[in-house]
């Protein structure tokens, strides 16, 4: 990623940023000029027929047709030009071209994680090639909140809801890495859900999806299995190893240490503990945490269960 943004918007990374880009400076430049003019009539209009004595009475004014034909006339033919311009700016950006590389995208709070079609996962990164289409098919996660899916130098933002789905599409003309957004409040990590788009040429993609695809969960320790879901599953987004606090408890020393719960009660951390911490997460609410936040995980399946409390009991 380079610097080559304007004051007013960051550098130009796709296809269709220079007509979005087209269409913002002509409504700037359009209503910086009509500003100027109208300021610039009413400086001199006031100066011109100031009262320069008590005794001035002003001359009867003749209606100009020519004038009121034409502040009838231009603002008609430029709303009718931004409009026109505007609509169809709106139709390429919704229609994604037949051939678009097609990637599964789900937000969660506070996160962003990515399929992809030869099976590879990603979370809080999407990877894409350089110079082709790319659609991502966005959803959140079911029971979570809205988001909004926002690329600023690829002049792309598309809501993400719950339970239904939406998708939104570019193609990146500069490799390097780009920002990724979300552009709706989601709740007290909304600051925090940030990601990275990295837009490979496509040989080097091509190289990244052959590293990344065909992890066979099957031979993975417990452990590991438990930190491909800690990912997966947008964990980091709530759960730090660090020790640092965020909008759910730290993982970090959690095994077997006391809890506090919001009724008063306490208990320590055991395996059962955390397996109905993450499949009823609601059940029991840590004293100065809210609940509601965090979604159930009860689709995981036994071992993946086992393997995320494995990979918290040896975050010490």
């Amino acid at each position: 990623m380079n610097d080559s943004g304007t004051f007013w918007l960051p550098e130009a990374a796709s296809t269709v940023a220079a007509e979005v880009d087209g269409l913002f400076y002509f409504v700037y430049w359009a209503s910086a000029i009509i500003f100027v003019g109208v300021v610039a009539a009413m400086i001199y209009f006031a100066y011109k027929y100031r009262r320069r004595d008590p005794n001035d009475r002003p001359e009867p004014v003749k209606e100009s047709r020519l004038l009121e034909i034409s502040w009838i006339v231009v603002p008609t033919i430029l709303v009718l030009l931004v409009f026109t311009w505007g609509f169809q700016t709106f139709v390429t950006l919704q229609t994604a071209p037949p051939n678009a590389y097609e990637i599964q995208g789900q937000a969660y709070s506070y996160g962003w994680s990515f399929e992809y079609p030869e099976g590879a996962q990603t979370t809080d990164e999407l990877y894409i090639p350089a110079d082709r289409p790319v659609q991502v098919r966005l959803s959140s996660r079911e029971g979570d909140v809205l988001h909004s899916f926002f690329l600023p130098q690829f002049r792309v933002k598309q809501d993400v809801l719950p339970n239904r789905y939406t998708s939104v599409w570019f193609e990146a003309n500069e490799p390097g890495t780009y920002e990724l957004f979300c552009t709706e409040y989601c709740g007290t990590g909304h600051s925090q859900m940030l990601g990275e788009v990295n837009v490979l040429p496509q040989d080097e993609f091509d190289e990244w999806m052959e590293e990344a695809g065909g992890v066979d969960e099957d031979e993975l320790s417990l452990v590991e299995l438990g930190e491909v879901q800690y990912e997966r599953n947008g964990c980091q987004g709530c759960h730090s190893l660090d020790g640092s606090d965020g909008a759910g408890p730290t993982f970090q020393g959690l095994y077997e240490s006391n809890r506090d719960f919001a009724d008063a009660s306490s208990t320590e951390a055991d395996e059962n503990y955390l397996r109905e911490s993450i499949v009823e997460p609601d059940a029991k609410i840590v004293e100065g945490y809210r609940s509601g936040i965090m979604p159930s995980f009860a689709q995981l399946s036994e071992r993946e269960v086992t393997a995320l409390i494995e990979f918290i009991k040896e975050q010490d």
